[in-house]
């Protein structure tokens, strides 16, 4: 697996996509994904260029981490388990999947005095019943009560698309979630700036991109699955 080609070719994806809706290709930033990758694919991903690493499990992205976590910025873009807060504090930056109040509570309590968690609420667009998340008319509601927690900043939404051969089939979920994230932008709540829009991964991040994405999530596309 070639990383820096696949990024080179995922890069003009990219650049492609941003000219046809007239945005910035500078404000797309790529998350490679290298849950299913060994340590060295990893190192390769780094060495590409990229900064964003995203894992989803608490205990075995450790030893990924303790040897590389200085070179990267560090997402946490599974389902946590409430149990397992205090394995990612310190060490993850962002976390993708804020989805109840009682995960708040516990990553605003294992936090130190100062410090934050940058958020994304973690929305279930399309209603499947195989997905985590909050229902689109929930995210407001759960995002004022909220405001209690002094460690927890929403700084985006996310959401994850079901598979279709046909990425165009995609664009209804992720536009709602833009949509639902402008609405909430215009609030200017102070805890919840919500400018972000984590969605797309391999098979549909361009059409995301299309819809507003700021956060793409690669896995398989860019790292490959070892």
């Amino acid at each position: 697996m070639n990383v820096k080609d696949n990024l080179i070719s995922i890069q003009k994806e990219i650049n492609d996509a941003c000219n046809r809706v007239n945005r910035d290709p500078a404000l797309v930033q790529i998350i490679a994904v290298t849950k299913y990758v060994s340590m060295e694919t990893t190192e390769r991903a780094l060495d590409a260029g990229l900064i964003h690493i995203g894992e989803n499990r608490a205990e075995g992205a450790l030893q990924k981490w303790e040897a590389l976590h200085e070179r990267g910025i560090w997402h946490f873009i599974g389902s946590m388990q409430t149990r397992k807060v205090k394995k990612i504090i310190g060490k993850y930056e962002y976390l993708h999947s804020l989805d109840r109040i009682s995960l708040a509570k516990e990553v605003d309590k294992r936090l130190e005095e100062g410090q934050v968690m940058k958020c994304f609420l973690q929305v279930n667009v399309s209603g499947e019943e195989s997905k985590s998340g909050l229902s689109p008319e929930e995210v407001i509601p759960f995002i004022k009560e909220l405001s209690i927690f002094k460690g927890i900043q929403v700084i985006g939404l996310m959401t994850m698309a079901p598979f279709f051969d046909n990425a165009e089939m995609t664009r209804p979920v992720f536009r709602k979630l833009r949509k639902l994230r402008d609405s909430i932008m215009v609030m200017k709540l102070s805890h919840a700036p919500c400018t972000e829009l984590s969605m797309g991964m391999s098979n549909d991040y361009t059409v995301a991109i299309e819809e507003g994405a700021t956060f793409i999530r690669l896995g398989s596309a860019l790292v490959g699955r070892e």
